[in-house]
């Protein structure tokens, strides 16, 4: 069982807002705010399947992480520092 399914299967009482295409990236809730919270670096994995790296940081930068779509909106942990 995923992160994220077992996140809406213990918390089913609250919504939460969903980053389509990455479910897998999920590392946890924040239980003030009650947002997902979404590994940077497993999303970009995500990306680079269909995407050179530096595209795929790129999409993220502008398209993902810099997207306000409300007061759910998912927090993005910066976990990658090599």
């Amino acid at each position: 069982m995923s992160i994220l399914d077992q996140i809406l299967e213990h918390y089913s009482e609250y919504t939460f807002l969903l980053a389509e295409g990455f479910d897998d990236a999920v590392i946890g809730v924040d239980q003030e705010s009650w947002r997902l919270i979404y590994s940077v670096k497993k999303c970009i994995e995500i990306l680079s399947k269909d995407m050179p790296y530096l595209d795929a940081v790129e999409y993220f930068d502008f398209n993902v992480a810099g997207a306000y779509v409300g007061e759910l909106t998912p927090i993005w942990c910066f976990d990658d520092f090599q």
